[in-house]
């Protein structure tokens, strides 16, 4: 089924159920009230007759209709057949996310895709029934709200830190879009998260295994740039801080930052890093029926944690390679304090290609590996945060010297979000299968999820 030809009856019969595992896939717009939905809406189910159902948030604004304020669209998980996907249409949803239309306008986006504007309208047009400008707006409005609804930043700030270029701009589009004001808005959203700081929800889709994310990256935190203890997650971003707190049905984003035209991005790259838009019953469904069976049942909510960064991922994972996790944090603690960025910021490509990496307890070898990783960045060979084809970026890393399959693999396993990733040749893989008696053909059958049976077997040791 093609994201536009979405089957009436199974998404009204999600509807009627206010079944959660459809929440992020589509929108529920009713003609008679001209709003429209997530699947789990709490009002009363509409008439079939006056329902239509779109497969994206700027599809049913497109046509006319806008969120409702019960279930606020603009909570749900992101749709995890975009998530997963590496064509050039899911690549563009992940840069909008990012904001890279918002920065760079659509022909920016398009020129870091390596095809026209006009293709890239062609593609979006076939996938979502509208262009990447409509959802780049969707993205910009939808954002504009929760901070409306949750926080207590200015209308000003607000509109800037949405994406607007003014406050006339913001305040007309809200108006023609939404038929009201950002302050009419605020004045009817009801108590808010936080008066004293800027805190937004991130919702996940269930079951998520809290536990096994923070103590993932609390193992791997680096000095001088995280701060992890398995309950929270605080690191540094440009211009600021961010802190990610697990709630009850939601994670907490604390962002401190000068600049919040940042936050779209910060937002965004929390969401990768938590692995939030994941389909864990499509991944059960897969390694459930194989000999992996007792590991999902142990942990249904298992998850991929990403990267905020696709070169600091790079670096870990060029640092760690036959090294304890201990030991490659030590060492990354030093790169940050030698060549940290301002504001405590993990090195740039370019900072680092300029930093003098020796007496660090790096060996030579590692240290040309690193630079020349860099350099391709530097001179775009190689792009890990979005904009190239997996397979391309995979093939990109193979020519560093000193970056072999197993390396490249974990890279996109967790900075290129592949969710087929196989880490070849990882020692501990190994052992973990032949200890619970699983044949190495069985690799075969966990695809496309081969990824999250590398965390499984990770996580079982």
């Amino acid at each position: 089924m093609s994201p536009l030809e979405l089957d009436f009856d199974s998404c009204y019969r999600a509807v009627s159920a206010r079944d959660a595992r459809f929440d992020g896939r589509f929108y529920t717009a009713v003609t008679s009230t001209r709003i429209y939905c997530r699947p789990i809406c709490p009002a009363r189910t509409p008439a079939s007759r006056n329902v239509r159902f779109y497969r994206h948030a700027a599809s049913a604004e497109a046509a006319g209709f806008r969120p409702c304020k019960r279930c606020r669209p603009e909570l749900s998980p992101g749709d995890p057949g975009w998530d997963v996907r590496g064509d050039l249409v899911g690549r563009a949803l992940r840069l909008i996310d990012d904001g890279g239309a918002d920065e760079q306008g659509v022909a920016g986006l398009a020129r870091r895709l390596h095809i026209t504007e006009r293709h890239l309208h062609r593609l979006f047009v076939a996938e979502l029934g509208v262009g990447p400008l409509a959802v780049a707006r969707t993205k910009r409005l939808l954002l504009a709200k929760q901070l409306l609804t949750e926080t207590g930043l200015p209308v000003t700030e607000v509109a800037f830190a949405a994406g607007f270029g003014s406050v006339r701009q913001f305040n007309a589009t809200m108006r023609e879009t939404y038929g009201f004001t950002p302050s009419e808005l605020r004045a009817t959203a009801g108590p808010r998260v936080s008066d004293a700081s800027l805190r937004l929800r991130l919702h996940r889709r269930e079951p998520y295994d809290v536990a096994g994310v923070f103590a993932f990256l609390a193992s791997r935190a680096i000095p001088g740039l995280e701060v992890a203890d398995g309950t929270s997650y605080s690191r540094a971003v440009p211009g600021g801080m961010i802190t990610l707190t697990p709630r009850q049905d939601h994670i907490a984003l604390d962002v401190a930052v000068e600049d919040t035209r940042q936050l779209a991005r910060v937002v965004a790259r929390c969401r990768r890093l938590l692995d939030l838009d994941a389909d864990p019953d499509a991944i059960a469904e897969i390694l459930g029926e194989t000999s992996l069976g007792p590991l999902v049942a142990a942990r249904p909510g298992l998850r991929v944690p990403g990267t905020f960064d696709g070169f600091e991922l790079a670096v870990r994972a060029v640092v760690g390679q036959q090294i304890s996790v201990a030991g490659a944090r030590t060492l990354l603690g030093r790169i940050v304090a030698r060549a940290a960025a301002p504001g405590g910021l993990f090195p740039t490509p370019a900072r680092l290609l300029e930093t003098d990496l020796t007496g660090l307890g790096l060996t030579n070898r590692r240290i040309a590996t690193l630079k020349d990783l860099a350099a391709h960045l530097v001179d775009g060979r190689l792009d890990l945060d979005g904009g190239q084809d997996p397979a391309e970026a995979v093939a990109a890393l193979l020519e560093v010297p000193g970056i072999g399959p197993w390396t490249a693999s974990y890279i996109a396993l967790r900075a290129l979000r592949d969710p087929d990733a196989w880490p070849t040749g990882d020692l501990v893989l190994k052992k973990r299968m032949a200890a619970l008696g699983i044949p190495d053909d069985h690799i075969e059958r966990w695809r496309p999820w081969r990824a999250y049976a590398a965390l499984h077997l990770w996580s079982s040791s």
